[in-house]
Parts: structure tokens; sequence; C-alpha cells
């Protein structure tokens, strides 16, 4: 972890304000869940206050669920996110097919604004990070590692949460994204098995990029808007085809027996005919 983040306490290096400070590194999503704070020892340090003071801190940040501490591992970020929804939630919406179609409903308008508010107000430093990303993205994508892809998919999407600077956007988009990693809705395998979805997947992550980069709001906020009606119409076409070739499969198990080896359907037998 860096040692720029935590800022040095200059006037009354109280607990009060070590909390604080980590509170709103926690809002603005510079810490995230599972970052490892550094030792105590360093911490106390970068923050310039007594340990018996960061221990104050620690231990109130810990009894309100913002940090975990590991015996002998360290402090970590506790899974706020996670906490949104709760696993009796995200099992009920998985088992109902208008979920999905709210939850995509719902990422068009919010993706959009996000990526309207990341054209408006992405840094320099934002920047640096977007195309970091977005080059990670084209070599996942030359390497044809779905599963990378996949993951920088979401690492993509974040970033553009985080360009908004819009702390409820931010962290209502990574409850969604959450969702989407752990499969609650759909498998995300079922667009990029399609046929030249990644392509067109990829030419949507760039169309946001280079939007957001050019500090285009509504080329930006349409970019994002088309990659979700892509998600939907492809998710469709997926189910379709899915759907079409589990009754293939079945209609030819069932036709098996009545065929030859040569594909040639063979006359039943008496004992056949009479079933």
């Amino acid at each position: 972890m860096s040692e720029n983040i935590f800022d040095r306490i200059d006037h009354g290096r109280t607990a009060d304000e070590v909390v604080f400070q980590i509170e709103v590194l926690v809002l603005e999503g510079v810490l995230r869940v599972g970052d490892r704070l550094p030792g105590e020892r360093e911490l106390a340090r970068q923050f310039d206050v007594s340990r018996p003071i960061l221990r104050e801190a620690l231990k109130e940040l810990e009894s309100r669920g913002l940090l975990v501490t590991q015996h002998g591992g360290g402090t970590y970020v506790a899974d706020v996110i996670g906490q949104v929804f709760t696993r009796p939630v995200m099992e009920l919406i998985a088992r109902h097919g208008k979920a999905t179609q709210d939850y995509l409903e719902y990422r068009r308008e919010v993706e959009g604004t996000a990526a309207e508010f990341a054209a408006l107000r992405a840094t320099e430093d934002d920047k640096a990070l977007l195309t970091r990303i977005i080059d990670s993205m084209k070599a996942a994508h030359v390497k044809d590692d779905f599963a990378e892809e996949a993951a920088i998919d979401v690492e993509f999407h974040n970033a553009v949460g985080e360009c908004a600077h819009n702390i409820i956007l931010l962290h209502t988009l990574r409850s969604c994204y959450r969702l989407l990693s752990e499969g609650v809705f759909y498998n995300r395998a079922m667009i990029y098995n399609l046929g030249g979805a990644r392509e067109k997947l990829l030419a949507q992550h760039v169309a946001m990029y280079e939007a957001i980069m050019a500090h285009d709001p509504l080329a930006a906020k349409a970019a994002a808007r088309e990659h979700m009606d892509f998600v939907v119409r492809a998710m469709a076409e997926a189910r379709r085809t899915g759907e079409w070739e589990r009754v293939s499969r079945l209609r030819l198990q069932q036709r098996l027996p009545t065929l030859g080896p040569t594909g040639k359907t063979r006359k039943a037998r008496p004992s056949e005919a009479a079933q």
C-alpha cells in the first residue's frame, strides 16, 4: 500500500482525527474491501500519532465494522460493500428473472450518469488509471484470456465510477459489480461466447474511455448506455441460442436409437413397432 494515502495529523492528534481520515479514504474508494493497512508502527508514523491513539482509532473502526483484524495477520478494510445486499437477498433476487431485467435497466441509467460525470470530473491521475486499465483490457483480449478480460471489465467500470467523484454513485455501482462478479444475475461467459461479442465489448469500452479522455459528457453517457443496451440484446440472444441448443440436443438423443450408423432411419423391429 502506498505511503502517500495517509496524511500527517497536525493538530490535536486525537483518535477521532485518525478515524475521520480512514473513513474518508473508505468512502472515496481509495481504501477498498480487503486492502491491508500498514503495520501499527508504520501507520502511527504516517499519521504522526502515538501508538495508543492509533490503537484507540482502529478499535473504534473495528467495532463499527469498517475494519477487521486477523490475529497475527494484520488489519484490513471490511467487506462493507457485500453488506449492501445480504446473502438471503442475493439468493432471493437470483431466483427471479425480473430482477435481472431490473438490474440491467438500473445499470443502464446509473452507468450513463457515472460516465457523464467522469467525463466532466476526471483528473489527470484518473485518466492515467483508466489508460492503464484499457491497455490491460486490450492485452487480455489479444491473449484470448476470458477470465482476465472479464475481471478487467469489472475493474474498468469500477474506475469509471471512481472518476465520477460521487461517493453514493461509487458505492452503489460497487455493490452492483459485486453481484455481477458473483454471477448472481447471469454468467458473463454466456455473452463472451457469442460470435463477435468480445470484439464489440472491447470497442464499447474503448468508446467510453475515449469520450471520458476527451471530456465529452454526452458522448460518454451515450457510449455507456449503448454498452448496456448491447449486453441486454446479447443476453437475450445467448439464452435463445442456448435454448435452441438444448432442444436440439434432446431431439438428437431421442432419435439416435432409431438411426443407423449412416444416419438413415432403420426399420423398427416388430417388438419395437408394438410399443
